[in-house]
């Protein structure tokens, strides 16, 4: 049933997006009036329109547009900045990191609707701009949405459909926007990335495990309006001097069409700390616990074994395989110099092939086990001990919290596993003479009665 539901509301959203793609190319053969001075300043209206997260990763964040009324005529257009082609390339081009992005056009109440549709929030604010700078924006964006000037390379903190509105208000306003939030941000990048993400928990601890310290750097309050709601904020709350001198609110006022019925964001990021330690614990307890007594000799231990060998494997050697390549080979600068690669990396991924060929009874695999994990062991004690270098500041303790004490635990559990083997094999050698002693004594007995 919930296979079904998701196939109808796949289904739902491809039409939406389909039917918006279709009002985009429709409305960008003719030029808005306003960039054919058609309009008059006066009758100018500009909207910020903030649209609330939605279900796909990509959505969790949110979305801003900006939207240019011209009261007299009855027009208006939406101007989106998160628009890219689903041609074959895509895929291609986001895993690499140079997915380009360009700002689209499309009729107001349609684009409304679509985001109503998918039950996404829609709050506009209208600002208060006098009527040459109205008139200054609106032909920006009108000139910006042209086919020569409309391309951008997106960056997820730096260039994207948030920032580039934010940007255009702040050009209008000769810096003021940013003047008023040059101060420091209340949390870093990676914070606020963590509280979007919680909706998906296993889905936040990738994200947080893929990302370096150049999002726990600290930032200035400018810098969080990556994100679509903390822009709404900062446009919210911005005061400055009007003509007269007296200070006016940026927002002349503001609604909002659509509430969602989804929860909102939380303020903080969740304190997944003590249960990310507590699975870590538990995945490294489980080997050692299967070695414990007499090592991984049977074939049930070894079977169970090597079946944890290939969820740990899947886990979290996948995803540290999936970090070196996007290191070695993307432009997602956020992932490159990650401390997390000593803890989880390309080593860890052996841990899946390894463990299937322990399930089928290799010998080799035990003794390549130990190698690995011996290995993995090693770095995962250096980043711990790394940390008391400041060079070494990522905020990454939620993930050596997960992920030490299962290296750890499979490093000690093979241990015991090779001693008990080589305990079994001295105890063998050691009986060995006694056996053989024992046959020739029996068999000259047997002779001399049978004589």
């Amino acid at each position: 049933m919930r296979l079904l539901d998701s196939k109808r509301r796949l289904s739902r959203d491809v039409g939406l997006l389909a039917s918006l793609a279709c009002l985009v190319c429709g409305t960008a053969r003719a030029q808005a009036p306003w960039g054919t001075a058609e309009s008059n300043p006066e009758d100018l209206a500009i909207w910020l329109v903030t649209f609330g997260p939605g279900d796909d990763v990509a959505s969790w964040f949110g979305h801003s547009a900006l939207v240019v009324v011209d009261q007299r005529l009855k027009r208006g257009r939406l101007y989106n900045y998160g628009m890219f082609s689903f041609d074959p390339t895509m895929l291609t081009r986001f895993a690499m990191g140079r997915l380009t992005f360009w700002v689209g056009d499309a009729p107001v109440e349609g684009t409304l609707s679509f985001y109503q549709a998918q039950d996404r929030d829609v709050r506009i604010q209208e600002l208060n701009l006098s009527p040459g700078k109205r008139m200054e924006i609106a032909r920006f964006l009108a000139n910006n949405v042209l086919p020569e000037n409309r391309d951008y390379l997106y960056h997820h903190y730096n260039d994207n459909c948030a920032t580039r509105p934010r940007d255009a208000i702040d050009r209008v306003l000769g810096g003021e926007l940013k003047k008023a939030y040059s101060g420091p941000g209340r949390m870093t990048l990676r914070d606020h990335t963590r509280r979007h993400s919680a909706v998906l928990p296993p889905m936040s601890v990738l994200l947080d495990f893929l990302m370096n310290h150049e999002i726990d750097r600290p930032i200035a309050v400018w810098d969080e309006a990556f994100l679509p709601a903390e822009l709404e904020r900062q446009v919210g709350g911005l005061r400055f001097a009007d003509e007269s001198g007296q200070p006016v609110s940026f927002v002349m006022r503001a609604w909002t069409p659509y509430r969602s019925s989804r929860p909102p964001v939380p303020d903080r990021p969740p304190p997944y700390g003590p249960w990310m330690l507590l699975l870590g614990l538990c995945l490294g307890a489980v080997p050692l616990a299967l070695a414990a007594r007499h090592g991984l000799s049977t074939r049930r231990r070894r079977v169970l074994a090597g079946l944890h060998q290939v969820l740990v494997g899947l886990m979290l050697g996948l995803p540290g395989l999936a970090l070196a390549i996007m290191w070695a080979f993307t432009e997602h600068t956020v992932t490159w110099r990650n401390e997390n690669l000593l803890l989880a990396n390309p080593l860890t991924f052996l841990a899946l092939p390894l463990g299937i060929a322990l399930c089928a009874g290799a010998r080799w695999a035990s003794w390549a086990l130990d190698r690995v994990w011996l290995a993995l062991a090693a770095t995962g004690i250096l980043a711990l001990a790394l940390k008391v270098l400041p060079w070494f500041d990522q905020d990454n303790w939620r993930l050596i919290a997960l992920i030490l004490p299962a290296n750890l635990g499979a490093a000690l559990a093979f241990f015991v596993d090779r001693r008990a083997r080589r305990r079994a094999a001295t105890d063998a050698i050691i009986e060995l003479p006694a056996r053989r002693r024992g046959r020739p004594e029996g068999r000259t007995a047997e002779g001399s009665h049978g004589s």
